[in-house]
């Protein structure tokens, strides 16, 4: 366990409620929810802050900072700048293709989604689609890391933690602002 603060920062987004951890220095956690318990275990015990605060006056400069930062990245990307969340820092820690695989993930373009097999391509282990499955399915930081943009190969929109409507509202606001680009 580190000892590293971490805020727990909620805003509302039209999508619904969305709540990042942050410690000092990358996002830990992210996701459509108000509750920062559910969170905190989606991240790595390596990396599991031993307190999360929700009054940002319990924290350091830095969170607070770092936490404003992961805030105006969600509000950026609900007003169109859908590549603000991938500048923010996000740390997830796992087997090494894993790391990677997230890695790669923050580069998928919004309004581009790719299939699981073109994943694992890109990540470059073509035959390991159930292994960026796996990584879709235990990503932490949802929107920073956008697991959304995975679908299956049909086409259909396949699994996320959140909800496909809320994957489908991604996915199609990415679409329509990528036409009009």
């Amino acid at each position: 366990m580190t000892q590293l603060p971490a805020l727990a920062t909620t805003l509302d987004t039209p999508d619904g409620p969305f709540t990042a951890i942050v410690d000092a220095h990358a996002v830990l956690a992210s996701g459509w929810t108000t509750d920062p318990d559910a969170l905190v275990a989606l991240i790595h015990p390596a990396l599991r802050p031993d307190s999360v605060a929700t009054d940002p006056t319990a924290t350091g400069a830095a969170v607070r900072d770092l936490a404003n930062t992961a805030a105006e990245a969600v509000r950026a990307y609900y007003a169109g700048d859908f590549t603000a969340p991938a500048h923010v820092p996000v740390v997830q820690q796992s087997g090494e293709f894993r790391t990677h695989a997230w890695e790669v993930l923050r580069e998928v373009p919004a309004g581009a989604p790719v299939t699981y097999t073109e994943y694992a391509e890109a990540a470059g282990r073509p035959a390991a689609v159930r292994a960026v499955a796996g990584a879709c399915a235990l990503n932490a930081a949802a929107l920073f890391v956008p697991c959304h943009r995975v679908v299956r190969t049909d086409g259909s929109l396949g699994g996320f933690r959140y909800g496909l409507t809320i994957k489908r509202s991604l996915l199609e606001r990415e679409k329509d602002a990528a036409s009009h680009t």
